[in-house]
């Protein structure tokens, strides 16, 4: 039979075990630090609207994380909401005429980048800036619009009203 001072320190030991692999979860989780850099190269591209995307919302490509947001500022001239994003080196043939939009996972989920490749030969490099962007809907304005909608039905028009009625008059006298 074990001793009691050996089964002390095995609980001891994978308490500690426990601990730790709870702070590097949380430290990932949160975002704070990244204890696995990824290599790779940055690009950019600039929204009318980012709804709520943030710094280290994920980079996707059909579905498939290819990166992440490492950047947000804002344009001083244009106004435009300026992504940098960090793209994984192993992916380095995104094609530079490819589009980039702004999604949100499920009705209420995280916004993340969606970019849809296209047909071109030459590829983004570091620096590199997709110009076809796509802005987040905005779920709070698209009700806004919905409800002034309803609010303010299109009224009909006489002309249209007359037009479903193609009856000659009767005359009077006449029998149909």
């Amino acid at each position: 039979m074990l001793s009691q001072r050996i089964v002390e320190s095995f609980v001891g030991l994978f308490l500690i075990a426990a601990i730790l692999a709870l702070l590097v979860l949380a430290f990932k989780v949160s975002g704070l630090t990244s204890f696995f850099k990824t290599e790779g190269y940055a690009i950019t591209a600039a929204f009318d609207d980012i709804g709520q995307l943030k710094v280290r919302s994920t980079v996707k490509i059909g579905g498939v994380t290819v990166g992440e947001v490492t950047g947000i500022k804002l344009d001083p001239t244009t106004f435009k909401a300026v992504v940098t994003m960090q793209i994984h080196s192993k992916v380095n043939d995104i094609p530079n005429d490819s589009s980039a939009a702004i999604l949100t996972a499920g009705l209420l989920g995280d916004n993340y980048v969606a970019i849809s490749p296209m047909y071109s030969t030459v590829f983004l490099k570091n620096n590199d800036e997709i110009q076809d962007t796509h802005s987040a809907m905005i779920l709070e304005k698209l009700i806004g619009q919905l409800l002034f909608k309803i609010g303010n039905p299109v009224p009909k028009t006489n002309a249209s009203a007359d037009a479903g009625s193609n009856k000659e008059p009767k005359e009077k006298g006449t029998q149909p």
